[in-house]
């Protein structure tokens, strides 16, 4: 084990997450945990805020120890261990919010992605013009470079949709965020141009939601569902006013699966989607 010379990732962070959890079923406090390998309470609390890294057969040795038969979970929890390479979002680490680096790493290693916005285009389909519109009415206002940097940072996200196995999307938008306007004229055509076209991927299902739908439980700020490699390593982020939001409790990932596909079941089919952002188009 080895301290990390750096805030540790989110990724690092839920693996040490995961550790505690582990421990927390069997009832044994970090303290006793740490006597089987030498290591103190803070050694042990460190490990699991992920502030230390550890290897993956110290990995399989905790696990063991708190009894936990889940080979599926234990492999997939090794392959988050280690002195990680950095992914190319960490370059940005000292200028832009720790929730936009967090995001797209979430993003990076996510099997799939499920997206349900009710006013506002999923980042990942977002064209440059119609992010750029976006940052220039933050509040409180963001000086030209910053709002520049952002849009490059958010453009160079969206190349997760583009590899060669890309990650599959599933994107839920209410007819609201189609019919925003975003940007003027120009840039929402070009927006809606663009939402049409990605809808056409086989690795991205698009659906809208229309005017009369509903009730929508859940529906009042976006949701962004990342798939782990396992279901109990997904994660949920939540955009809030205040900042976004992790949750990888049990039980929110049950409800928040649920929310979406509740909201996928008022949605339209794919090809409907198609032809609604069509016609929304030619109303601009």
């Amino acid at each position: 084990m080895a301290p990390t010379s750096r805030p540790p990732t989110v990724r690092q962070r839920r693996l040490g997450a995961e550790l505690r959890r582990l421990r927390e079923r069997t009832d044994m406090s970090a303290t006793e945990a740490g006597k089987h390998f030498g290591a103190s309470q803070s050694r042990m609390s460190s490990i699991e805020a992920g502030r230390y890294a550890v290897s993956a057969d110290r990995v399989r040795a905790l696990a063991g120890l708190y009894d936990c038969a889940d080979q599926e979970l234990i492999e997939a929890l090794t392959q988050m261990t280690g002195r990680q390479t950095r992914g190319w979002w960490e370059q940005d680490r000292e200028v832009l919010p720790a929730g936009l680096l967090d995001m797209a790493e979430l993003e990076h290693h996510a099997r799939f992605v499920r997206a349900a916005t009710m006013v506002h285009i999923p980042g990942l389909l977002q064209t440059r013009d119609h992010a750029r519109a976006l940052f220039d009415a933050t509040v409180p206002p963001l000086p030209p470079p910053a709002v520049e940097h952002r849009v490059s940072f958010r453009v160079k996200r969206q190349g997760i949709l583009y590899d060669s196995k890309p990650t599959l999307l599933t994107a839920i938008i209410h007819e609201a965020a189609l019919r925003m306007g975003v940007g003027g004229p120009n840039v929402a055509r070009a927006q809606l141009q663009h939402l049409a076209e990605m809808s056409e991927h086989e690795n991205i299902k698009l659906m809208v939601i229309p005017f009369g739908a509903g009730p929508l439980h859940g529906s009042g700020h976006p949701i962004d569902y990342f798939g782990g490699t396992v279901p109990q390593l997904d994660t949920v982020q939540l955009d809030t006013d205040h900042g976004t939001v992790l949750l990888d409790a049990e039980a929110h990932l049950m409800k928040y699966r649920s929310v979406l596909n509740h909201l996928e079941s008022y949605a339209l089919k794919p090809a409907a989607s198609r032809d609604l952002i069509h016609h929304v188009m030619k109303t601009l």
